[in-house]
């Protein structure tokens, strides 16, 4: 017998503030999560992290293998990215881990009926490859998708879901059923993932992170990962990758100006920008509420303020706005006040 474990992956748009107080956009690179899952190690850890314990039960994990596929999508053309991971049972007989990468922005209405394809293409490929009979049966399969959007996971999670017919209909028995689980990474908090201490979930925390804080702490966990792992997954370039297009996007830098090779002195660079970032905000902050300060003193001396004034405190840093609320003592004319007189 054997089980069949669909996986499909989105891609979203996230955002970290810049270091100017904006947001800042950082789009996923759909190559990394292909990259990824193409180890076998991080496809375990993906299923021991998120899957229901009594299927891992049944699952030889350290023996899974990959296997080639030549199934279509809807177009005809070759579904690049998809991979087929065999996995030894407990009771003797394999389990195939379909693992479907596609990347869009939202969420996928209709993405009961895309697997029920997936599944059915995959079947006849099955059927034909392994010479099976009627008398075999077919392999049962478990769909997941594993969806990393901002929004959170609403389409219907059943095919019979989309069938418009009246709930008492005799034809429901005809129709078509397919069921899927979904792993909505966006719905475990940051302290979850971190109880988890996989590297999967660190890669979940970097792609779910809300500031360059947790940016920094889940990348120094990963570094911490890596050194309990020398003989991993050869993943840490790409977990670099990750962090140095971050880190670039925080300088206002092109990704690809020089870099450390080492993922280590990346994290450390991410470190002191961070810190340098965080000291900007303080900056802007007290800059802002010095300018406040300024406005209201003046008004309160002088009455409404020409244009000209409010351009020069707009355009002044923090010293200069200190020195002029200083001047307001004893300056008896708003031009005494700018002027130093």
């Amino acid at each position: 017998m054997y089980d069949i474990l669909a996986v499909r992956s989105t891609s979203r748009r996230r955002n970290l503030l810049h270091n100017d107080g904006t947001l800042l956009v950082m789009t996923d690179h759909d190559s990394i999560y292909h990259r990824l899952f193409s180890h076998p190690e991080m496809v375990a850890e993906l299923l021991r992290d998120f899957m229901d314990t009594a299927i891992l039960a049944e699952l030889e994990l350290s023996e899974m293998k990959r296997l080639n596929t030549k199934f279509t999508a809807m177009t005809g053309h070759r579904r690049r990215g998809d991979m087929v991971w065999e996995i030894p049972t407990r009771s003797g007989n394999s389990l195939f881990v379909l693992l479907i990468l596609e990347f869009q922005s939202e969420v996928d209405e209709w993405m009961a009926l895309r697997l029920d394809v997936y599944s059915g293409l995959l079947y006849q490929q099955l059927v034909d490859e392994r010479k099976l009979k009627a008398t075999d049966g077919l392999p049962p399969i478990l769909p997941i998708v594993l969806y990393n959007g901002e929004t959170r996971w609403h389409a219907a999670s059943r095919l019979q879901d989309l069938i418009r017919l009246p709930i008492d209909s005799p034809l429901w028995q005809y129709q078509p059923e397919m069921r899927y689980y979904v792993i909505d990474e966006g719905q475990y908090l940051d302290e979850e993932l971190k109880g988890r201490h996989s590297l999967v979930a660190i890669f979940v925390r970097l792609q779910h992170s809300v500031n360059p804080e947790s940016v920094l702490d889940a990348s120094r966990a990963a570094i911490e990962w890596f050194a309990r792992h020398p003989d991993g997954p050869p993943v840490k370039r790409l977990f670099r990758e990750l962090l140095t297009t971050g880190l670039a996007r925080l300088k206002g830098q092109d990704s690809t100006q020089s870099i450390p090779e080492e993922l280590r002195e990346v994290v450390t660079m991410l470190a002191r920008q961070v810190e340098k970032w965080e000291r900007d905000i303080e900056k802007r902050a007290g800059r802002k509420e010095g300018a406040s300060m300024l406005t209201r003193q003046l008004q309160h001396r002088f009455g409404t303020l020409p244009d000209w004034i409010n351009k020069k405190i707009a355009d002044a840093d923090l010293s200069l706005l200190e020195e002029w609320s200083l001047q307001i003592l004893d300056a008896k004319s708003l031009e005494e006040v700018f002027s130093g007189k």
